[in-house]
Protein backbone atom coordinates (compact mmCIF):
# COMPACT_ATOMS: atom_id res chain seq x y z
CA UNK A 1 0.00 0.00 0.00
CA UNK A 2 0.84 3.49 -1.04
CA UNK A 3 2.24 5.82 2.40
CA UNK A 4 -0.64 7.97 3.37
CA UNK A 5 1.69 11.54 3.05
CA UNK A 6 -0.25 14.15 3.40
CA UNK A 7 1.06 17.97 5.01
CA UNK A 8 -2.40 19.56 7.40
CA UNK A 9 -3.26 22.27 5.82
CA UNK A 10 -3.87 25.17 8.17
CA UNK A 11 -2.45 23.29 11.09
CA UNK A 12 -0.71 25.90 13.45
CA UNK A 13 -4.08 27.99 12.74
CA UNK A 14 -6.53 25.27 13.11
CA UNK A 15 -4.55 24.03 16.14
CA UNK A 16 -4.60 27.52 17.79
CA UNK A 17 -8.36 28.27 16.96
CA UNK A 18 -9.58 24.85 18.43
CA UNK A 19 -8.36 26.39 22.32
CA UNK A 20 -7.70 23.02 23.73
CA UNK A 21 -8.12 22.33 27.11
CA UNK A 22 -6.13 19.47 28.32
CA UNK A 23 -8.52 17.49 29.66
CA UNK A 24 -11.16 18.10 27.08
CA UNK A 25 -12.69 15.59 24.57
CA UNK A 26 -12.07 16.42 20.99
CA UNK A 27 -13.39 15.36 17.68
CA UNK A 28 -10.96 15.10 14.07
CA UNK A 29 -14.31 14.15 11.65
CA UNK A 30 -11.72 13.64 8.86
CA UNK A 31 -8.56 12.00 10.21
CA UNK A 32 -7.19 11.21 7.29
CA UNK A 33 -3.34 10.62 8.19
CA UNK A 34 -3.83 12.08 11.66
CA UNK A 35 -1.69 15.23 10.93
CA UNK A 36 -3.98 17.46 12.71
CA UNK A 37 -5.58 14.97 15.48
CA UNK A 38 -1.55 14.49 15.99
CA UNK A 39 -0.82 17.96 17.43
CA UNK A 40 -4.64 18.09 19.16
CA UNK A 41 -3.44 15.14 21.06
CA UNK A 42 0.31 16.63 22.35
CA UNK A 43 -1.59 19.17 23.91
CA UNK A 44 -4.59 16.90 25.53
CA UNK A 45 -3.20 15.58 29.27
CA UNK A 46 -3.97 11.84 30.12
CA UNK A 47 -7.79 12.74 30.89
CA UNK A 48 -8.53 14.33 27.71
CA UNK A 49 -9.73 12.15 24.85
CA UNK A 50 -9.73 12.30 21.08
CA UNK A 51 -12.09 10.79 18.39
CA UNK A 52 -11.36 10.21 15.08
CA UNK A 53 -13.00 8.91 12.21
CA UNK A 54 -12.49 8.63 8.51
CA UNK A 55 -14.56 6.64 5.66
CA UNK A 56 -11.46 5.59 3.90
CA UNK A 57 -9.48 1.94 5.21
CA UNK A 58 -6.09 3.60 4.11
CA UNK A 59 -6.43 6.30 6.67
CA UNK A 60 -7.54 4.19 9.20
CA UNK A 61 -4.43 2.12 8.80
CA UNK A 62 -2.13 5.19 8.79
CA UNK A 63 -3.78 7.04 11.62
CA UNK A 64 -3.12 4.28 13.58
CA UNK A 65 0.41 4.03 13.26
CA UNK A 66 1.11 7.47 13.30
CA UNK A 67 -1.12 7.85 16.79
CA UNK A 68 0.35 4.59 18.44
CA UNK A 69 1.74 6.35 21.24
CA UNK A 70 -1.53 8.30 21.91
CA UNK A 71 -3.16 5.26 22.05
CA UNK A 72 -4.58 5.06 25.95
CA UNK A 73 -6.59 8.08 25.02
CA UNK A 74 -7.79 8.02 21.07
CA UNK A 75 -10.61 5.99 19.79
CA UNK A 76 -10.22 5.71 16.12
CA UNK A 77 -13.69 5.02 14.23
CA UNK A 78 -13.86 3.36 10.57
CA UNK A 79 -17.04 5.91 9.63
CA UNK A 80 -18.32 8.94 7.63
CA UNK A 81 -18.59 11.93 10.08
CA UNK A 82 -22.16 11.73 9.43
CA UNK A 83 -22.37 8.91 11.84
CA UNK A 84 -20.69 11.37 14.45
CA UNK A 85 -23.71 12.11 17.01
CA UNK A 86 -24.67 8.77 16.95
CA UNK A 87 -21.11 6.77 17.29
CA UNK A 88 -19.79 9.52 20.36
CA UNK A 89 -23.56 8.28 21.81
CA UNK A 90 -22.78 4.62 21.48
CA UNK A 91 -19.56 5.50 23.63
CA UNK A 92 -21.05 7.42 25.88
CA UNK A 93 -20.03 10.81 24.78
CA UNK A 94 -22.76 13.62 24.76
CA UNK A 95 -21.10 16.82 24.73
CA UNK A 96 -17.16 17.77 23.19
CA UNK A 97 -15.09 20.78 23.42
CA UNK A 98 -13.78 20.85 19.85
CA UNK A 99 -14.45 19.30 16.27
CA UNK A 100 -12.46 19.22 13.50
CA UNK A 101 -12.95 18.75 9.41
CA UNK A 102 -10.83 19.39 7.15
CA UNK A 103 -12.94 19.06 4.13
CA UNK A 104 -12.14 17.50 0.10
CA UNK A 105 -10.00 14.63 -0.98
CA UNK A 106 -6.35 14.30 0.60
CA UNK A 107 -3.22 14.51 -1.40
CA UNK A 108 -2.58 10.44 -0.99
CA UNK A 109 -6.24 9.72 -2.59
CA UNK A 110 -5.10 11.82 -5.11
CA UNK A 111 -1.65 10.88 -5.95
CA UNK A 112 -2.60 6.97 -5.71
CA UNK A 113 -3.14 5.98 -9.06
CA UNK A 114 -6.21 3.14 -8.42
CA UNK A 115 -8.34 5.28 -6.34
CA UNK A 116 -9.06 7.60 -9.85
CA UNK A 117 -9.51 10.61 -7.98
CA UNK A 118 -6.63 12.55 -10.09
CA UNK A 119 -7.13 13.68 -13.92
CA UNK A 120 -3.62 14.24 -14.23
CA UNK A 121 -2.65 10.37 -13.63
CA UNK A 122 -4.00 9.23 -17.13
CA UNK A 123 -4.09 5.38 -16.51
CA UNK A 124 -6.22 5.03 -13.94
CA UNK A 125 -9.43 3.89 -13.09
CA UNK A 126 -12.46 5.49 -13.13
CA UNK A 127 -13.07 4.92 -9.02
CA UNK A 128 -13.02 8.52 -6.94
CA UNK A 129 -14.53 6.34 -3.77
CA UNK A 130 -13.53 7.82 -0.40
CA UNK A 131 -14.86 4.42 0.97
CA UNK A 132 -13.79 1.92 -1.30
CA UNK A 133 -16.68 -0.52 0.32
CA UNK A 134 -19.38 1.75 -1.35
CA UNK A 135 -20.18 0.04 -4.63
CA UNK A 136 -21.27 2.97 -6.84
CA UNK A 137 -17.78 4.40 -8.64
CA UNK A 138 -17.06 7.31 -11.20
CA UNK A 139 -17.31 4.78 -13.60
CA UNK A 140 -21.02 4.11 -13.06
CA UNK A 141 -22.04 8.07 -13.22
CA UNK A 142 -19.56 8.53 -15.96
CA UNK A 143 -21.33 5.44 -17.80
CA UNK A 144 -24.66 5.31 -16.49
CA UNK A 145 -25.80 8.89 -15.64
CA UNK A 146 -28.24 10.25 -18.30
CA UNK A 147 -26.69 13.23 -20.42
CA UNK A 148 -29.63 15.52 -18.32
CA UNK A 149 -28.19 14.05 -15.18
CA UNK A 150 -24.58 14.50 -16.27
CA UNK A 151 -25.12 18.51 -17.18
CA UNK A 152 -26.60 18.92 -13.72
CA UNK A 153 -23.61 17.36 -11.49
CA UNK A 154 -21.22 19.51 -13.67
CA UNK A 155 -23.14 22.33 -13.53
CA UNK A 156 -23.87 22.04 -9.95
CA UNK A 157 -20.64 20.81 -8.56
CA UNK A 158 -18.00 21.69 -10.85
CA UNK A 159 -19.34 25.32 -11.53
CA UNK A 160 -17.99 24.78 -15.41
CA UNK A 161 -19.62 26.76 -17.84
CA UNK A 162 -18.98 24.34 -20.56
CA UNK A 163 -21.34 21.64 -18.15
CA UNK A 164 -23.88 21.15 -21.02
CA UNK A 165 -20.99 20.61 -23.96
CA UNK A 166 -18.69 18.00 -21.62
CA UNK A 167 -22.72 16.44 -20.62
CA UNK A 168 -23.07 16.07 -24.46
CA UNK A 169 -19.15 14.62 -25.57
CA UNK A 170 -19.40 12.17 -22.86
CA UNK A 171 -22.69 10.43 -23.58
CA UNK A 172 -21.80 10.65 -27.46
CA UNK A 173 -18.36 8.91 -26.65
CA UNK A 174 -20.01 6.54 -24.52
CA UNK A 175 -22.31 4.98 -27.21
CA UNK A 176 -18.79 3.91 -29.00
CA UNK A 177 -17.21 2.37 -25.56
CA UNK A 178 -17.66 2.01 -22.03
CA UNK A 179 -15.32 5.16 -20.95
CA UNK A 180 -13.02 3.23 -18.18
CA UNK A 181 -10.21 5.30 -17.18
CA UNK A 182 -8.92 8.74 -16.07
CA UNK A 183 -7.50 9.55 -19.71
CA UNK A 184 -9.99 8.60 -21.41
CA UNK A 185 -12.36 11.14 -19.62
CA UNK A 186 -9.77 13.90 -19.85
CA UNK A 187 -9.48 13.63 -23.20
CA UNK A 188 -13.07 13.93 -24.11
CA UNK A 189 -13.26 17.00 -21.79
CA UNK A 190 -10.66 18.24 -23.44
CA UNK A 191 -12.35 17.86 -27.02
CA UNK A 192 -15.64 19.31 -25.06
CA UNK A 193 -13.89 22.99 -24.52
CA UNK A 194 -12.83 25.38 -26.99
CA UNK A 195 -9.11 25.83 -27.44
CA UNK A 196 -8.72 29.31 -26.31
CA UNK A 197 -10.43 28.47 -23.48
CA UNK A 198 -7.90 25.99 -22.87
CA UNK A 199 -5.48 28.34 -22.41
CA UNK A 200 -6.21 29.81 -19.54
CA UNK A 201 -7.97 28.40 -16.27
CA UNK A 202 -5.94 25.33 -15.40
CA UNK A 203 -7.08 22.02 -16.49
CA UNK A 204 -10.02 21.54 -18.69
CA UNK A 205 -11.03 18.34 -16.75
CA UNK A 206 -10.60 19.79 -12.96
CA UNK A 207 -13.94 21.20 -12.34
CA UNK A 208 -15.66 17.94 -14.12
CA UNK A 209 -13.24 15.80 -11.67
CA UNK A 210 -14.80 17.48 -8.71
CA UNK A 211 -18.38 17.44 -9.61
CA UNK A 212 -18.17 13.88 -10.62
CA UNK A 213 -16.26 12.85 -7.06
CA UNK A 214 -18.84 15.29 -4.94
CA UNK A 215 -21.56 13.71 -6.26
CA UNK A 216 -20.69 10.30 -5.87
CA UNK A 217 -19.33 10.60 -1.94
CA UNK A 218 -22.67 12.54 -1.30
CA UNK A 219 -19.73 15.49 0.08
CA UNK A 220 -22.13 18.54 -0.11
CA UNK A 221 -24.85 16.65 1.45
CA UNK A 222 -23.85 15.07 3.87
CA UNK A 223 -21.94 18.47 5.27
CA UNK A 224 -25.29 20.97 5.05
CA UNK A 225 -26.99 17.96 7.20
CA UNK A 226 -24.93 17.92 9.61
CA UNK A 227 -22.77 21.15 10.74
CA UNK A 228 -25.90 22.10 12.89
CA UNK A 229 -25.73 18.76 15.03
CA UNK A 230 -22.07 19.26 15.46
CA UNK A 231 -22.88 23.15 16.79
CA UNK A 232 -25.72 20.94 19.13
CA UNK A 233 -22.74 18.70 20.15
CA UNK A 234 -20.39 21.24 21.88
CA UNK A 235 -20.04 22.42 25.63
CA UNK A 236 -20.10 26.01 26.28
CA UNK A 237 -17.18 27.51 24.75
CA UNK A 238 -16.59 24.55 22.78
CA UNK A 239 -15.32 25.09 19.11
CA UNK A 240 -16.36 23.87 15.54
CA UNK A 241 -13.45 24.25 12.55
CA UNK A 242 -13.78 23.68 9.60
CA UNK A 243 -11.62 23.88 6.53
CA UNK A 244 -13.25 24.41 3.15
CA UNK A 245 -10.77 23.95 -0.61
CA UNK A 246 -13.56 25.47 -2.55
CA UNK A 247 -16.57 27.76 -2.70
CA UNK A 248 -19.80 25.37 -2.58
CA UNK A 249 -18.23 24.07 0.97
CA UNK A 250 -17.17 26.82 1.93
CA UNK A 251 -20.97 28.87 1.07
CA UNK A 252 -22.41 25.39 2.96
CA UNK A 253 -20.25 26.50 6.56
CA UNK A 254 -20.74 30.02 6.05
CA UNK A 255 -24.59 29.71 6.04
CA UNK A 256 -24.82 27.27 8.99
CA UNK A 257 -22.20 29.39 11.14
CA UNK A 258 -24.83 32.38 10.16
CA UNK A 259 -27.71 29.99 10.99
CA UNK A 260 -26.88 29.27 14.50
CA UNK A 261 -25.27 32.35 15.32
CA UNK A 262 -28.77 34.45 14.10
CA UNK A 263 -31.35 31.67 13.73
CA UNK A 264 -34.29 34.66 14.80
CA UNK A 265 -36.90 34.10 11.51
CA UNK A 266 -39.01 37.03 12.62
CA UNK A 267 -39.85 39.66 10.20
CA UNK A 268 -37.22 42.54 10.49
CA UNK A 269 -39.85 45.04 11.62
CA UNK A 270 -41.06 43.30 14.39
CA UNK A 271 -39.86 44.98 17.70
CA UNK A 272 -39.00 41.94 19.69
CA UNK A 273 -38.46 38.13 18.29
CA UNK A 274 -41.54 35.99 18.84
CA UNK A 275 -40.03 33.04 17.54
CA UNK A 276 -38.31 31.55 19.97
CA UNK A 277 -35.38 31.03 18.37
CA UNK A 278 -32.37 31.56 20.68
CA UNK A 279 -28.76 31.73 19.26
CA UNK A 280 -25.87 29.15 19.93
CA UNK A 281 -22.76 30.97 19.19
CA UNK A 282 -21.09 33.10 16.84
CA UNK A 283 -18.69 32.69 14.51
CA UNK A 284 -15.38 33.90 15.15
CA UNK A 285 -13.99 36.73 12.64
CA UNK A 286 -13.63 36.43 9.10
CA UNK A 287 -12.18 33.04 7.39
CA UNK A 288 -8.82 32.47 8.15
CA UNK A 289 -5.91 31.82 4.90
CA UNK A 290 -2.97 30.47 4.15
CA UNK A 291 0.53 32.37 4.62
CA UNK A 292 2.53 32.61 1.55
CA UNK A 293 5.13 30.56 2.97
CA UNK A 294 2.32 27.70 3.31
CA UNK A 295 0.80 27.86 -0.09
CA UNK A 296 4.80 27.56 -1.31
CA UNK A 297 5.22 25.10 0.50
CA UNK A 298 2.00 23.09 0.12
CA UNK A 299 0.39 23.74 -2.98
CA UNK A 300 -3.16 22.37 -2.06
CA UNK A 301 -3.69 25.03 0.92
CA UNK A 302 -3.99 27.30 -2.24
CA UNK A 303 -7.55 27.38 -1.75
CA UNK A 304 -7.77 26.88 1.58
CA UNK A 305 -10.45 28.93 4.07
CA UNK A 306 -10.90 28.07 7.73
CA UNK A 307 -13.97 28.83 9.45
CA UNK A 308 -14.65 28.72 13.32
CA UNK A 309 -17.99 28.81 15.58
CA UNK A 310 -17.60 29.33 19.01
CA UNK A 311 -20.55 27.77 20.65
CA UNK A 312 -21.61 29.93 23.93
CA UNK A 313 -24.73 29.14 25.71
CA UNK A 314 -27.48 31.63 26.39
Amino acid sequence: MQEFGHTPVLLGETIENLNIRPNGIYVDGTLGGGGHAYETLCRLSDKGRLVGFDQDADAIGAAKARLEKFKDRVIIIHSNFANMREKLLELGIEKVDGILLDLGVSSYQLDAPLRGFSYRVENAPLDMRMDVGQKLTAKDIVNGYSEKELYRVIRDYGEDKFAKNIAKHIVMARKDKVIHTTGELCEIISGAIPMKMKKKGGHPAKRTFQAIRIELNHELEVLEGHLDEMVGLLNDGGRLCVITFHSLEDRIVKAAFRRNERPCTCPPDFPVCVCGKISKGRALGRPILPSEEEIKTNKRSKSAKLRVFERKEQ
